[in-house]
């Protein structure tokens, strides 16, 4: 399936605060990568701050966080609001790891998108990221 970029979507992919488990994060980049997608991986212990000025510096599409440290009611809401003061309300914010449903249900509230859980097929996450942007950057 091809976007409507002409251009291959670019995903910035970044792990936040002190969570220093990155092995999923370089296996989605990857798998990504793989799937014909430009990754920009920002390495461990970014801050929301660090996260939203590369995804404007780079031109992103879509922003990814890796999350297993349980701050993810901290670290997502922060990184929404630096988004729309930033004017990125058109990059999608979707990531994944150990987030509780209802927390889930708060955060897509909030303007997050999709969270995956461990165990997620990459084609999943691939196919997610293909649809949202086709459907939300045809410009």
């Amino acid at each position: 399936m091809s976007n409507t970029l002409n251009r291959p979507i670019r995903v910035l992919v970044a792990k936040v605060g002190l969570d220093g488990h990155d092995r999923g994060a370089k296996v989605i980049a990857t798998s990504l990568r793989d799937a014909g997608m430009e990754v920009i991986y920002t390495g461990l212990r970014q801050t929301p701050e660090m996260v939203v000025n590369a995804a404007l510096q780079e031109d992103v599409d879509a922003i990814g966080i890796s999350i297993l440290s349980g701050a993810h009611m901290t670290v997502f809401p922060k990184i929404i609001t630096l988004m729309k003061d930033k004017g990125l309300t058109g990059v999608l914010l979707t990531g994944g790891g150990i987030i509780p449903e209802n927390d889930i249900l708060k955060l897509k509230a909030l303007g997050v998108g999709e969270l995956f859980a461990p165990g997620t097929t990459m084609l999943s996450i691939v196919n997610y990221i293909r649809n949202w942007v086709t459907e939300n950057r045809n410009f």
